[in-house]
């Protein structure tokens, strides 16, 4: 077993004064993901800074009505309350897909959206792959990639993100509250996430040190209808296949506000601008919705074993863009 140090910060600031001061140091917080690439030796920190218990663990209402939810907020506690049920229903049933009860009860806010990649080459150490070891090559490339990304990747990495919350998270223009040595800053969640280019081993824009410290939800999607979906292999506890969130609003049968995000089929969640923008204006009609989503899917480039995911996540989006818009009405 690799040893490494342990603390547990009082504050914020000296949570990112000791990871500034230690090279190769790892946040923990639920501990759900780096626990498990500990065990596989993926992740070897030199220092895990325990920020359990700093207070983080809060969902509170902004004056301008948007709500901030704490980063250390456990998954299954976020997914219950109220407000997030009532005003972003996506959010909660995007939670609510993730994981198990179990983890859904450990796992945190930040932690969800800062986990690795569950692509079978990066946690085994046997195999190349350029996200844990730059310049080792992509295994997954020539091997095993029916659940790999159709949407950004590229010849150094084709993985996707694992988050169901993120993708929820995106198509409702959230943001991430940072905290570091150079102060705090905002990050929209759709932002936060790097494509893989020919550095795949930076998951996220975040600056070295630099700490979650919560998502804002804001008040122009609040109330707003939303929902999401996920395919799988089975009901439950599985990462998705391919899954959309999806913000919809329609005044007098044409489309006044529209979000979109795709989730399994990129190295971060696939924010849909080409489908939106195709939306904002159109009427809210069944063919419509087919060209819109369209437009965004046509800039797949699947694998060999992976093309199912692209009229899998049409199929997708449309049911929800159907389910989403208003019947019209009947004489």
């Amino acid at each position: 077993m690799t040893g490494f140090g342990y603390l547990r910060p009082t504050g914020l600031q000296e949570a990112v004064e000791a990871y500034a001061a230690h090279p190769g140091a790892r946040y923990l917080a639920g501990g759900t993901n780096l626990v498990d690439l500990l065990k596989l030796g993926v992740e070897r920190p030199a220092l895990l800074i325990d920020i359990g218990r700093l207070p983080l663990d809060t969902v509170e209402e902004l004056p301008d009505g948007s709500l901030r939810v704490g980063a250390t907020v456990r998954n299954s506690d976020l997914a219950a309350d109220p407000r997030v049920r009532g005003r972003y229903p996506a959010l909660s049933q995007a939670l609510l897909a993730g994981a198990s009860a179990q983890l859904r009860n450990a796992a945190t806010t930040g932690g969800n959206l800062l986990q690795r990649t569950r692509c079978p080459y990066f946690q085994d150490l046997d195999k190349p792959c350029n996200k844990r070891e730059p310049g080792s090559g992509c295994g997954a490339r020539d091997g095993v990639h029916r659940d790999h990304a159709v949407l950004g990747h590229s010849e150094h990495c084709i993985a996707t993100h694992p988050s169901d919350m993120a993708v929820a998270l995106a198509a409702l223009d959230a943001q991430v509250e940072l905290y570091g040595t150079e102060g705090t800053r905002r990050l929209a969640v759709a932002d936060l996430y790097r494509l893989p280019g020919e550095h795949p081993e930076r998951d996220t824009w975040i600056r070295p040190g630099e700490l979650i410290t919560g998502v804002v939800l804001p008040a122009a999607t609040a109330g707003v209808p939303s929902a999401y979906r996920k395919a799988r292999d089975r009901a439950s506890y599985a990462f998705a296949l391919a899954s959309v969130a999806v913000v919809l609003k329609v005044v007098d049968g044409v489309v006044d506000q529209a979000g979109v995000a795709f989730g399994g089929l990129a190295h971060r969640p696939w924010r849909a601008r080409h489908t939106e923008l195709a939306l904002l204006g159109a009427p809210a009609t069944p063919a419509a919705f087919e060209g819109a989503v369209a437009l965004e899917l046509a800039h797949a480039e699947p694998l060999r074993d992976n093309a199912y995911k692209v009229p899998l996540a049409r199929n997708l989006a449309l049911d929800v863009l159907h389910r989403l818009a208003p019947a019209p009405a009947t004489a």
